[in-house]
Formats: C-alpha cells, sequence, structure tokens
C-alpha cells in the first residue's frame, strides 16, 4: 500500500499528526471522473506543441486512463455510484459558456455537447444510467446540479479522478470540501499539464480538502 498519510505535504500539515483510517460506506460514496474527454487526447498540429505536450499525453494514455478504467470496474462492482463530468456548451456557438472559457488562452473552450470531442473518452464510456452532468465552469459543483444529486442519493463521500489536477480537480475539490463531502483524490488516476504542476497542486490540496491516495489504496477503504 502506498504512503498516503504521509504524502504530498505541505507547510501546513508537514508536522501534522497521520490521518486516521478511511472507511467509506459504500452505498454513500460516490466515484467522479472529471473531464476524460476527447479534445485532450488529440495531439497538437503544431510539432513544437506536440513536443510539449508529450510527457502528458503519455500520462494519459499510460497511467491516467487504464487506472481509471480499473478505478470504475472496481465501483460498477461495488455497486457504488459513478457519476462523470465533462465540459460541454449547450449552444453551438459556445454563448452559454462561462467567462472564462470564451478568454484567449488555453482555457478557451467551444466543445458543444453533442460533439465528438467533448465526449468521455472510448476507453472509459459511462454505462446504462450512469450520470453525466455537463458544465462550463472549472467546478463540476459550480456548474451543475451535482450538489442536489449528490444529495438526493445520499452521498457523503466522493472519491475523485480525471484532468486537470490544478484546475478543474482543484476547483471541484474545494467546491465538495465546503459542502462537507468527504472527498478522495486517487493520484495515479489524475494528470495536470507537467507532473511539476501536479505534484504542487496535490500537496495544497491535501490534507484541507481532501485525502490524496493511490489507486491501489481505495479497495481498502471501502466498507
Amino acid at each position: 500500500m502506498s504512503n498516503w498519510k504521509t504524502a504530498y505535504r505541505s507547510f501546513y500539515y508537514e508536522k501534522a499528526e497521520p490521518p486516521q483510517d478511511i472507511n467509506l460506506v459504500r452505498g454513500e460514496t460516490a466515484l467522479l471522473v472529471i473531464d476524460i474527454q476527447n479534445t485532450y487526447l488529440e495531439t497538437p498540429e503544431d510539432g513544437e506543441e506536440a513536443q510539449r505536450w508529450a510527457p502528458f499525453m503519455q500520462r494519459m494514455n499510460g497511467t491516467v486512463i487504464p487506472n481509471t478504467a480499473r478505478l470504475l470496474n472496481f465501483a460498477r462492482a461495488s455497486q457504488m455510484e459513478t457519476i462523470f463530468a465533462r465540459i460541454a456548451c449547450l449552444t453551438e456557438d459556445g454563448r452559454d459558456r462561462s467567462l472564462s472559457q470564451k478568454k484567449p488562452g488555453f482555457n478557451y473552450l467551444l466543445l458543444p455537447r453533442g460533439r465528438e470531442d467533448s465526449l468521455i473518452v472510448p476507453q472509459l464510456k459511462p454505462q446504462g444510467d450512469e450520470i453525466t452532468v455537463l458544465k462550463t465552469t472549472d467546478s463540476a459543483l459550480t456548474g451543475t446540479n451535482l450538489r442536489l444529486i449528490l444529495r438526493n442519493i445520499g452521498i457523503r463521500n466522493v472519491i475523485v479522478a480525471g484532468i486537470f489536477t490544478d484546475q478543474c480537480i482543484s476547483s471541484t475539490v474545494r467546491s465538495l470540501a465546503d459542502e462537507s463531502f468527504n472527498v478522495i483524490v486517487v493520484e495515479d488516476c489524475c494528470a495536470a499539464a507537467t507532473m511539476e504542476l501536479h505534484r504542487h497542486e496535490l500537496e495544497i490540496i491535501n490534507m484541507i480538502y481532501c485525502h490524496v491516495v493511490e489507486l491501489e489504496d481505495v479497495a481498502g477503504f471501502i466498507k
């Protein structure tokens, strides 16, 4: 098992006592997979940009997607609620997007909900009546009715996987924590553009807003 009780310590918690064991009641626990969409697996046409993003692509294809598939299989076999969030606007021209998605730069996103690039990658495709929420915000809680869905289902604990660690993952985790959900972030089911950003953000959110763990730890938490 990983050393999740001592890993990813920020200045605030470097001398703190180890956290207590995590015990999650499966009927009160949901898996939330965030933004692992086709658009983020498209190799940039510019060669220099493609090289710059190559480590991210390698982590996604070699670690994050396979591990998230395993996490999904575990959640389904354990009869845990499985929920997806993806960035998608309701209009073709994106006029319903939040301001951050209309600004120039990396976060400029125009992903109409029915377009192929907005869909969850095929390896992680939702099954049956698994819920997918659409968002034009970083937080999957702020921009959707996910809060109401979780409360209606009786969820108290949320296991989080997806991208980007320093953006939509962090924003969602903070929102969930503010709403008094217990949050678990599965480190090897997440990615940021670089490993430096990924690790830094995990140190920031760990033990304040969530517990950061590894995929191998998760099965031991479920009761």
